[in-house]
């Protein structure tokens, strides 16, 4: 299989990661004028498998080191893959609400508020696991994203005040889908073999688990989406019929938004060998300031805020940016 051989290269990989778990939300956005998010999402959730299931195929079964996918499921302790499987019911469960959030609040929001909270608790929770880097130097940057979490809320509540039409729900969702988001990872993580090029007996190579992982989120997505579609936090039931009344452009949509975050997770997993949990996972949290920029200045989601907002939303910026500096520097 494929693996990451510098420290370097597993940078550019976690970068990747940002690009794309920060960006995938722009093809909810671009549906969303035709197309409910309860059923996006269940495109959104193919293309996640589907990806999963490509990388298995190529980058996880070629190469000398390591362990094929097929020779690898065929050697998986049940416990190991049930860890994977729950880090994508865990994952779905934060994501669907985190997709909500930004169907309400926008990307500006849901991002910075929720997957921010998520990269606070997945880099302490990640850490404690696999204590790879500078404790300190990691710390202060997660404290920093802490309080670019904080002044980005504070923009979103000045809004909110101002602007009958702005709910508060957004925000809610969002801090709850990050303290879920915060766990996910560890579960796929601990699944794995650590040192990629070593196999060990019963364990997962990085591909087996983002495919069981995968597997997580498409049997859980029938609980989840299913309760969210008949009852929505905004607007009326949706139904499956309305899903297979979709247009092809609708469903590919959904599916591009899923194969996107899946590259994303991919080469978070790939780049945690060399960079280990806590970095790896911070760092492609820094989705938060790629999304923000995408809904701050192409999406204009704080156009209609108060005059001295742009202030404190560029404070938070900075502040994000100064903090996965100090994560990257910190090993």
């Amino acid at each position: 299989m494929f693996i990451i051989e510098t420290y370097p290269l597993a940078v550019i990989f976690c970068i990747i990661t940002m690009l794309c778990w920060g960006s995938w939300a722009n093809t909810q956005k671009l549906a969303a004028s035709s197309w409910r998010f309860e059923l996006f999402y269940w495109d959104y959730v193919i293309g996640i498998v589907l990806l999963a299931t490509l990388f298995a195929f190529t980058l996880g079964s070629t190469g000398d080191e390591g362990r094929s996918f097929i020779a690898d499921i065929e050697q998986a302790d049940s416990s190991n893959i049930g860890s994977a499987i729950l880090g994508g019911v865990v994952f779905n469960a934060a994501n669907i609400l985190l997709g909500a959030a930004i169907a309400i609040a926008g990307m500006a929001v849901a991002f910075p508020v929720g997957i921010g909270l998520a990269l606070v608790i997945g880099v302490i929770v990640n850490y404690l696991d696999n204590p790879v880097g500078n404790s300190s130097m990691i710390f202060l940057g997660v404290a920093l994203v802490a309080l670019a979490i904080l002044l980005n809320a504070y923009a979103y509540r000045r809004m909110a005040s101002q602007n009958q039409g702005v709910s508060s729900k957004g925000l809610i969702l969002s801090v709850v889908a990050g303290v879920l988001m915060g766990y996910f990872y560890k579960y796929v993580a601990q699944a794995m073999f650590p040192n990629f090029s070593v196999p060990e007996a019963g364990k997962l190579s990085p591909y087996t688990a983002v495919f069981f992982f995968s597997i997580g989120i498409f049997l859980s997505n029938f609980v989840f989406n299913t309760f969210l579609m008949f009852r929505p936090f905004v607007g009326t039931p949706v139904s499956y019929g309305d899903y297979f009344r979709g247009s092809l452009k609708n469903h590919l949509t959904g599916i591009l938004g899923g194969a996107i975050w899946c590259v994303g997770m991919a080469f978070s997993i790939i780049a945690s060998d060399k960079a280990g949990t806590a970095i790896s996972y911070g760092l492609g949290q820094g989705a938060t300031v790629v999304a923000a920029i995408w809904g701050i200045f192409i999406w204009k989601e704080f156009r209609n805020a108060p005059k001295g907002t742009s202030m404190i939303l560029n404070a938070m910026l900075l502040l994000y940016i100064i903090g996965l500096g100090l994560i990257i520097a910190a090993r």
